[in-house]
């Protein structure tokens, strides 16, 4: 008799526990996504500051041609 009843009555809800592990499951996939964006900020930063530094001592090598022209307003 009790087979009958099983169609009837309503699995019961899933446990807690599902859901616990479901969130911590979605944070941790966003703190690994959250790092991997961060990781990829530093490589651009340091890369793009390597070669400001690199224009920045060619630049200082070349002639200063705008300082040859201010020298001649003030004279």
């Amino acid at each position: 008799m009790s087979g009958n009843f099983q169609f009837i009555i309503p699995d019961p809800p899933p446990s807690a526990s599902v859901f616990e592990v479901h969130q911590l499951a979605y944070e941790f996939r966003q703190e690994v996504e959250e790092r991997q964006r961060h990781q990829a900020y530093c490589q651009w930063y340091y890369e793009t500051a390597k070669r400001h530094q690199q224009e920045l001592r060619s630049m200082r090598g070349d002639i200063n041609i705008f300082g040859w022209f201010l020298r001649g307003i003030r004279r």
